[in-house]
């Protein structure tokens, strides 16, 4: 460095200025990529993927399990914590997600023994198309619906049957059956 702080007749001032600019890009730059924008992509990259231009289907609903009876029934799985609505033959059938109780239902098939438009469950939650088809445990088993359409995981605190799902699931399973209508009660 020669005297008077210049290298190669460049004073210093315009090293510093030069050298503070160019980290102030380069942190420009690096700030704007972490704040998650895009980055610009190359010319070539720009054609989409094949897997980008398909449309995400859903993977199909389970099929009805197996030695779960024969023709019109419910099918309520313990393990899959899922119900299938099985119409007359040739019709489609319909399966839902289900929150059981803390008092589960027995496999095997049962009937429907009653049913009620409206109630109050257990856990001091109004509920509608209840579906009786067990007592055990001095508790009966049904399937319901909030009529908030919340469904939530039981307290287990609470010595419950009901098996839970949405309204849709409700009004499905309602429909589909009447008093002495076989329930399928599967592991």
């Amino acid at each position: 460095m020669a005297r008077g702080g210049r290298t190669r007749g460049i004073p210093s001032w315009m090293w510093t200025a030069g050298l503070t600019g160019g980290a102030m890009v380069a942190v420009s730059v690096l700030a704007y990529q972490a704040s998650g924008a895009p980055a610009k992509a190359p010319q070539a990259s720009r054609a989409p993927r094949p897997s980008a231009t398909r449309p995400h289907t859903p993977p199909p609903p389970p099929p009805v399990p197996a030695h779960s009876g024969l023709g019109k029934r419910i099918v309520y799985s313990l393990s899959q914590r899922r119900v299938w609505v099985v119409p007359a033959a040739g019709k489609p059938v319909a399966t839902y997600p289900v929150q059981p109780g803390t008092v589960p239902a027995q496999p095997g098939l049962h009937l429907v023994t009653g049913q009620k438009a409206t109630s109050t469950g257990a856990d001091g939650v109004a509920v509608e198309h209840v579906v009786f088809f067990e007592y055990t445990a001095e508790t009966w088993v049904a399937f319901s619906s909030a009529v908030n359409d919340k469904v939530t995981a039981p307290n287990p605190n609470l010595q419950t049957g009901a098996i839970r799902s949405h309204r849709d699931a409700g009004t499905a399973i309602w429909n589909a059956t009447k008093i002495g209508s076989e329930v399928y009660v599967v592991r």
